[in-house]
């Protein structure tokens, strides 16, 4: 029996980016939260643990332990383009279970857990859907879904091995039988109500226009799923937002959080992995011998106030870390990382620690902008730029490369001349500001502001 509860959010994407005001001594008066099965993150295709980072933060916030939660980082996060044929640097459906199969067994072994709860984004559903499918449901207590394609990004009678294809080999196997989901743990899928771009009837957003997908905005959910639709939100914010935080919050704990907006801590500590892009396919293997900077900048002006905070050369691990810092400060981080460009990526104010701090340089410079003065590139890795229906200026102004109605591009770029190389770039999303410094591309170095929410 299909379990369908419709949840409309309007102007969903306006929350505010304000922080709670509390400090860490207000999660005492959280209800302890041990009763809660540990939690594994599952990213998406071609993304990393990082971007659950803002969850983690609200999970800890409500009193659940850091180390009853895990954000898995796949090795080869991009999906082959036939599933049954090897790929350089991508992934097929069966490397994802086994990975995925081997993480739960590690969180179950570390935390002494019967059973985990899993969260996925996106590709990372299906990895889930495929554990628990194949003999790992009684492993699972949950499974939450948010934005997985679960009848495809596509559904046609081409491309049998895509995983992506609705009518394809791999999605016609989890989706077998009058239920979609396994028997004995408790399904949640999170979608939007048709902004999401992987899940639209024309194939525009696939980059084939006017080709019928055979897919609709009911594409992620699930018979014998409980079924939300959180409104306005796109492919990435069903998973990353603090609405979507709400539900996957309530449906693993049976009761609504504590409070939803992050706590901060009075002191923080920072790592992460670093990672490459080889071939312009993003990895997620380490890189050795990539040196990582972290300064403190003034949060109006992106200046650096004094020398480096933590200056390291990563090893064989590809880890760099921790760096202790103040829950106030704006941070630029400084890759330099081996046959890419020196990627300066600066940051909002880090509330609370983390250990999913991954940095990837940014792409190669190409024609365009060897021949700019400077690069700087606006980044929001948990969702997309959705105009009109948020504000988004780079510089003061709408960006250009960012396409009206439904929300695709989670980047935006901006080239400048020469002679306004070292001037500071303001981007602007939401309430969310941050200040870059423009660096000269003639250098091979590049600007990130990178959106926290």
């Amino acid at each position: 029996m299909k379990l369908s509860r419709r949840t409309i959010l309007r102007g969903a994407a306006s929350v505010p980016f304000a922080l709670a005001s509390l400090r860490t001594g207000a999660l005492a008066q959280t209800a302890p939260a041990t009763e809660l099965p540990p939690i594994l993150f599952v990213h998406g295709n071609g993304d990393y643990g990082a971007l659950w980072m803002t969850t983690l933060w609200r999970m800890e916030s409500n009193g659940i332990a850091r180390d009853r939660m895990m954000a898995i980082n796949f090795t080869d996060p991009l999906a082959r383009t036939d599933d049954k044929v090897e790929q350089a640097g991508r992934s097929s459906t069966e490397d994802q279970r086994r990975e995925l199969a081997a993480a739960v067994a590690e969180l179950k072994r570390r935390t002494g857990a019967a059973r985990v709860a899993l969260v996925g984004s996106s590709r990372g559903g299906y990895a889930i859907r495929n554990v628990i499918k194949n003999g790992g449901a009684g492993d699972v207590s949950h499974a939450v879904l948010c934005g997985t394609p679960n009848h495809g990004v596509f559904a046609t009678d081409d491309q049998p091995n895509n995983e992506f294809n609705g009518r394809g080999t791999f999605l016609r196997g989890l989706n077998e039988g009058e239920s979609e989901v396994t028997p004995g743990v408790a399904f949640l899928t999170l979608r939007s109500d048709g902004l999401d771009k992987f899940a639209q009837p024309d194939g525009r957003f696939i980059g084939k226009p006017g080709m019928p997908t055979n897919v609709t905005a009911e594409g992620p959910e699930l018979k014998g799923a409980t079924n939300l639709v959180l409104g306005a939100l796109d492919h990435r914010e069903v998973a990353f937002h603090p609405r979507a935080f709400r539900e996957i919050y309530k449906f693993i704990a049976g009761r609504e959080p504590a409070r939803i907006a992050i706590v901060p801590e009075t002191s923080v500590r920072l790592s992460g992995l670093v990672t490459g892009t080889p071939g312009g396919v993003p990895t997620n293997r380490p890189v050795a011998g990539a040196i990582v900077d972290v300064f403190r900048v003034d949060p109006d002006t992106g200046e650096r106030k004094e020398g480096a905070l933590y200056s390291s050369t990563t090893g064989s691990n590809g880890r760099w870390g921790p760096a202790q810092v103040d829950p106030a400060w704006s941070l630029e981080f400084v890759l330099t990382s081996p046959d890419a460009p020196t990627t300066h990526i600066y940051r909002s104010p880090f509330p609370r620690s983390s250990e999913v701090v991954h940095l990837r340089p940014a792409r190669p410079l190409g024609p365009a902008d060897k021949a700019a003065g400077a690069v700087v590139i606006m980044s929001r890795p948990r969702g997309y730029f959705g105009l009109p229906r948020d504000v988004v200026l780079l510089d003061g102004k709408e960006p250009a490369d960012v396409k009206p109605g439904v929300p695709t591009d989670a980047a935006a770029t901006l080239r400048l001349p020469a002679t306004e190389v070292g001037r500071n770039i303001v981007a602007q999303f939401g309430e969310e500001r941050i200040v870059a410094r423009a660096w000269p591309a003639s250098e091979n170095r590049i600007a990130i502001a990178e959106l926290t929410y």
